[in-house]
């Protein structure tokens, strides 16, 4: 049985520290730590120098943790309008902060170790790491996909706008959840047919789709709030959210045109 929502006193993360549930508190607590090991890879590449671009790069640690830090903070914050039961969405919550924690781990490691993470076949260590990347992004294909059916299964609490922002939001997350799966699945079937350095750059043309659709369950949702701020009338407010959904999908159209020319 859903447990009963208080939307009205949920703010950008859910009522502050001191009326957040354990598991809120430990991904939340995890997504900032996420962050800064993005940021303190950031000063080592400002250190170290090196290329920014490539499969061996500071920017994967940086961008990976950054990246997975703001996406579980804003997952934590907006299921908790979905009409989900507590025990469960703790649960998916946990095993979500958990695997974006391995999925970072395995990428900074590699990083440090200066080889490829995703796709590296060469040895038998980084065939595990490899591995153990693609099966966490299974893992998170399944537990976010678990918070889209909710959010349409059952119509989400919130303030005015913040269905159609949710709804909106996991709906795009779900492209980049999808272009995810294809650069690995191809990457894949290069590297596994002698063709290494093909895999690595084969990914080249739908990371600007999926890093463009993966923030939208953030950005949408954190509007709500942001225009319920203002001065505006709940009709203008109304418009300025269409438009920003309208904006946002036209932005994955672009991607995903540009994508499948260069595919």
């Amino acid at each position: 049985m859903a447990a009963p929502l208080a939307p009205e006193r949920r703010a950008l993360v859910p009522s502050g520290v001191s009326g957040m549930s354990r598991a809120e508190r430990l991904c939340v607590a995890t997504g900032v730590f996420l962050c800064l090991s993005g940021l303190v890879h950031l000063v080592v590449f400002l250190v170290d120098g090196g290329p920014w671009y490539g499969p061996v790069s500071w920017r994967k640690p940086v961008t990976f943790g950054l990246s997975f830090g703001l996406t579980l903070i804003a997952v934590t914050w907006v299921t908790s309008y979905l009409r989900i039961g507590a025990r469960r969405r703790a649960a998916l919550l946990v095993v979500f902060a958990a695997d974006c924690v391995v999925e970072v781990a395995g990428i900074t490691l590699q990083a440090w170790r200066r080889v490829p993470s995703h796709l590296n076949t060469e040895t038998p260590f980084a065939t595990a790491v490899a591995m153990t990347l693609a099966v966490g992004g299974g893992v998170l294909v399944v537990v976010l996909s678990a918070f889209a059916a909710a959010a349409f299964r059952r119509r989400p609490g919130g303030p005015p706008g913040m269905v159609l922002a949710l709804r909106s939001g996991f709906a795009i997350l779900m492209v980049a959840l999808l272009s995810g799966a294809a650069m690995i699945a191809r990457g894949v079937v290069l590297s596994r047919t002698g063709h290494q350095q093909a895999a690595y750059d084969s990914t080249a043309s739908l990371k600007p789709l999926h890093g463009v659709s993966l923030h939208a369950v953030l950005v949408l949702p954190a509007l709500v709030p942001l225009l319920a701020r203002t001065s505006w009338s709940e009709v203008a407010r109304q418009r300025v959210l269409y438009a920003a959904v309208g904006a946002y999908a036209a932005a994955v159209l672009v991607a995903g045109i540009r994508a499948g020319l260069t595919w």
